[in-house]
């Protein structure tokens, strides 16, 4: 969808998506939380952490300006086949979302704050998409290697459903299986594509809500972690 993106499009999306008429396509994904986590292993004295929440786009520019964290990489995460690619993930029948893999100092950041930034910088409620892009390739997963991960989560999303009366957190908690790395033009996207129609009307507009909440987790030259 976001390929060939244009302003017209985004409004016509939004127009869709304020109808309440479905937009982009819908599987019906393996349920996979009696799975056991597959723990990773720290490298360089670094972690790892998975989450999915949209357009990997914009979570990975939302996580690059975190201090703390090293690196985000775009890819897929959360389905039931092999290999997949942007263009069998975006079928919407291969169980993947587009995910992003969140390379960080547990020193510096806490998962916990990971978590923080994850349901911060995302229309919480939404399902099956973020924004205008629709589909079960860009639902919200948050992923978790242990129980403790696990009891963060569900903790936090307990606590926004309070808040929610009515409504509810729409992010699923799945136990993290496998990454795959997304095409490399994917990545970093919104950094070396500034002037992109979805990055100026959706991954830029994105970054500064996510960043006017959370000034205190900013990296201080929006560089170095």
């Amino acid at each position: 969808m976001k390929t060939g993106f244009t302003l017209l499009s985004l409004l016509l999306l939004l127009a869709i998506q304020a109808a309440g008429q479905p937009a982009g396509d819908s599987a019906e994904i393996p349920d996979q939380t009696s799975l056991q986590p597959v723990q990773v292993e720290s490298g360089d004295g670094f972690e790892r952490a998975y989450f999915a929440s949209g357009c990997f786009w914009c979570v990975e520019a939302v996580y690059e300006s975190v201090r703390g964290v090293k690196e985000a990489i775009s890819g897929y995460s959360g389905g039931h086949t092999e290999n997949p690619t942007y263009e069998s993930s975006n079928t919407g029948k291969t169980g993947h979302a587009e995910a992003v893999e969140v390379i960080y100092d547990s020193d510096t950041v806490s998962f916990s704050q990971l978590v923080d930034v994850y349901f911060g910088s995302q229309n919480i409620t939404q399902v099956n998409g973020q924004g205008p892009d629709r589909g079960s390739q860009y639902r919200s997963i948050v992923f978790y290697q242990n129980e403790e991960e696990k009891k963060i989560i569900q903790e936090k999303i307990a606590a926004l459903n309070e808040k929610l009366w009515l409504r509810k957190v729409a992010a699923e908690v799945y136990p993290f299986r496998k990454f795959w790395v997304a095409e490399a033009y994917h990545q970093d996207f919104e950094r070396r594509n500034p002037n992109h129609p979805y990055v100026r009307a959706v991954s830029i507009p994105r970054l500064k809500r996510f960043q006017a909440k959370f000034p205190e987790l900013l990296k201080k030259d929006g560089l170095a972690p």
